[in-house]
């Protein structure tokens, strides 16, 4: 007669690390870009917009 059979036991899996944050924007995926107004100066204002970071592309993820 065959053996019964055991439940196998459970393995602790470790979660993957994270990934490492974007030096550029700090892991947040957007930068803020100062407003200039003017053709030929371009004179900087007080105002800022949001912009999307060019080296992680937004996702916050420093690049492997």
């Amino acid at each position: 007669m065959p053996a019964a059979k055991k439940p196998g036991t459970r393995r602790e899996t470790t979660p993957p690390p994270e990934p490492a944050k974007c030096p550029d924007c700090d892991g947040k995926g957007e930068t803020t870009e100062t407003v200039r107004v003017g053709v030929r100066k371009g004179r900087a204002t007080n105002d800022h917009q949001a912009a999307l970071c060019l080296t992680c592309w937004g996702t916050g993820h420093a690049a492997d």
